[in-house]
């Protein structure tokens, strides 16, 4: 079923314009069906559904409610109170006066539906392919990317109240599996100390209590696993996630030491992209970005960024909180290329480049990435004395010149503590005891340079090209539209609610960020088409002083 603009005959125009004038955000939805009809067709759901039974609700016009209780943040139960209702949602979905609209778990269903058939991705794509047939979505222009923490929807538990919180979930599940077999095992006690959740305040204040209470529950913990798997009796509860938690957990915070169970330390604990930190959610990891600290995931936005065209966003990608940016950037242009949005200049920050970025970029896309790579930091750049660039190195004859024209003496490969391949060039040391520039070059106590170059040749001539580019004042120019997507991380974090996951696991988080994305693409589509002005950075009124 698809959508043709026009008024709803059973809608007065007088309601319709009081509709717009009542609801800000609802004249933009009625902007959008009156000039764009709708970004979905009945035909893109048609797998999700079953063909039997009783009818479903339109899809194309779940997937346009789910967009635009994202615009508005709102939850299942406002958005199905919104459809009910109001006028332009009425008026936007086609929809009857009288429509008594639905119960609000068809919007938990319908999205469960496109995660389970792998379609979550088209609540974007459908939008951006509407958009190229437009022309609203320049091809091979300019496109920013930059990423922002997401919080997961769980409390933040330190060591003692994740194994407490571990096993009471294990208890939980066993009780409605198999309650007769967990009575058996347990005594009274466990009752009392697992019944309720523990917190902070109700831990042990002393630190040899704290240890003592920590062990007891190592020590349960440990029973549990071991009449759960004793004899292979029990595989229907092995199988159990909650099971399978608590064995990952107990492994990662325990350890026996002279048949005892001690809690690790946290120099013992595996890192913080594997270790579990909730048993509620598994994908959710706790990182540090500079003074921030979070448990959750890491969202990427990329968008569009020409002056004479609408930014839109192009690709969300969800990420564990972990992963470092530059991760992250070859995904990107992968994803970008399948859905022919690929820019010709793509703007990140430090984070997202490499050497090898750069020249996959150009080599594999076509693809000219405008970011900055870290600068030489050995003391010789810092200090204005002899570094790399001051050498002319000849790859094909395996020998570097220094600047007082003495030549190398060894070409060796090497790999750093990275495992990053390099090539380390020394020069003979009775050229350098008499070189009168020595200390321009070396600190060596042996009195010799050692030069170590990035190899391959193409990397090496890579990294040199774009250390002295970013440096150039058009580079810098350029790269002042950069700064522009911090605006779209505001908006989605702060305006429309991404900061804090909806829901859990990174697949349904996921979701959570395509709407939304979708929903600033709708707002600034409509922006664009009214000739609204794109917001400027703001500026105190004491900073306007100094203009």
């Amino acid at each position: 079923m698809s959508l043709h603009a026009g008024p709803i005959l059973d809608i007065p125009e007088l309601t319709v314009e009081i509709a717009r004038a009542a609801f800000p955000k609802g004249n933009i939805y009625m902007k959008m069906r009156d000039e764009l009809g709708v970004f979905y067709d009945d035909k893109q759901f048609i797998d999700l559904f079953s063909h039997t039974g009783q009818p479903a609700i339109a899809p194309w016009r779940l997937a346009l409610i789910t967009i635009m209780q994202f615009a508005e943040n709102l939850t299942d139960r406002q958005t199905a109170e919104a459809v009910r209702a109001r006028i332009d949602w009425k008026y936007t979905l086609s929809l009857e006066m009288k429509n008594p609209g639905f119960h609000y778990s068809v919007l938990s269903e319908f999205r469960g539906r496109l995660i389970a058939g792998g379609r979550e991705e088209l609540l974007l794509q459908a939008m951006l392919d509407c958009f190229k047939e437009k022309d609203l979505l320049k091809q091979r222009g300019k496109q920013r990317t930059d990423s922002t923490h997401i919080l997961a929807v769980v409390r933040h538990l330190n060591q003692l109240e994740l194994v407490h919180e571990t096993l009471r979930h294990a208890l939980n599940e066993l009780a409605v599996q198999a309650p007769d077999w967990l009575k058996q095992q347990v005594t009274a006690d466990w009752f009392d100390h697992y019944s309720r959740r523990t917190n902070h305040y109700l831990l042990p204040k002393k630190e040899d209590e704290r240890q003592v209470w920590a062990e007891r529950i190592g020590r349960d913990g440990l029973f549990l696993l071991e009449q759960v798997y004793r004899g292979g009796h029990h595989l229907d509860l092995v199988k159990l996630p909650a099971v399978e938690i608590l064995r990952q957990v107990w492994l990662q915070n325990f350890y026996e030491d002279n048949e005892k169970v001690r809690l690790r330390q946290k120099k013992d604990q595996p890192p913080s992209a594997k270790r579990i930190t909730s048993p509620h959610e598994l994908e959710a990891r706790c990182s540090s970005k500079r003074d921030t600290m979070w448990t959750g995931y890491k969202v990427h936005l990329t968008e569009t960024c020409d002056a004479d065209s609408p930014n839109l966003i192009t690709h969300v990608e969800t990420r564990i909180s972990t992963e470092p940016d530059h991760a992250a950037t070859s995904m990107i242009h992968d994803q970008l290329t399948l859905k022919e949005c690929l820019p010709a200049e793509h703007f990140v920050d430090q984070g997202y480049t490499s050497v090898e970025h750069l020249i996959r970029a150009r080599e594999d896309y076509d693809l000219d990435l405008m970011g900055a790579i870290p600068n030489n930091n050995s003391w010789q750049a810092r200090q204005q004395g002899y570094d790399s660039q001051h050498f002319a190195i000849d790859w094909d004859k395996q020998i570097a010149v220094c600047p007082q024209n003495h030549t190398s003496c060894s070409w060796t490969q090497a790999k750093t503590r990275s495992q990053r391949p390099v090539i380390k060039i020394k020069f003979r040391r009775k050229h350098c005891n008499a070189c009168l520039k020595l200390d321009l070059c070396t600190s060596n106590k042996e009195k010799r340079r050692t030069l170590t170059v990035l190899a391959p040749q193409s990397h090496f001539e890579a990294q040199q090209e774009a250390r002295h580019r970013q440096q150039t004042t058009e580079f810098k120019d350029a790269f002042k539209l950069r700064a522009g997507v911090e605006g779209t991380m505001s908006q989605a974090a702060n305006a429309l609610g991404a900061r804090q996951s909806r829901y859990r696991g990174m697949t349904k988080t996921h979701l959570h960020h395509l709407g939304i994305a979708a929903a600033i693409n709708l707002l600034r589509i409509i922006d664009w088409l009214n000739d609204v002005p794109r917001a400027t950075t703001p500026k105190s009124h004491f900073a306007l002083l100094a203009a």
